[in-house]
């Protein structure tokens, strides 16, 4: 039995709460035995999932999409100062950029990370696509 105690208009209330049987529950008041029918539960109870993680992108083989770090290229490298998502690139092959200037919009833990140009130069190539993974340290854009 459990036993709860209660304080109700200055009266206290020692209430044990025994077997629950077929909605029926034992209940002590005082030292005075009572049944009291519980009512029964007309909705059904909801059952909360937890959300699945998302899967990392994959190609049409199944293959995970991450891009690695690759070796030195002529020219200058941005690189990815920490792994995250790429989530856009507002810049194009040919395109003239100042060092400020954002080349590309990384997403990593729930954050967007503006990512700069780093030295004034030419878009000479953009090594990876919106979607992709990329780890630390990889080659995003190379600048001429």
């Amino acid at each position: 039995m459990k036993e709860y105690k209660y304080r109700i208009n200055g009266s206290l209330y020692t209430v044990k709460v025994g077997d629950i049987e077929d909605n029926v529950a034992k209940v002590e008041v005082n030292g005075m035995p009572y049944k009291v029918e519980l009512e029964k539960s007309q909705k059904p109870v909801t059952v909360i999932q937890k959300p699945r993680p998302s899967a990392a992108p994959r190609t049409d083989t199944g293959a995970k999409v991450i891009s690695r770090p690759q070796a030195a290229a002529a020219g200058y490298q941005v690189k990815a100062p920490l792994p995250g998502v790429v989530m856009s690139i507002p810049v194009k092959v040919g395109d003239t950029v100042k060092a400020s200037d954002t080349v590309l919009i990384l997403e990593a833990m729930k954050m967007e990370n503006a990512i700069h140009a780093g030295q004034d130069g030419r878009v000479a190539a953009i090594n990876v696509n919106v979607g992709d993974s990329v780890l630390d340290g990889a080659v995003l854009i190379t600048l001429e």
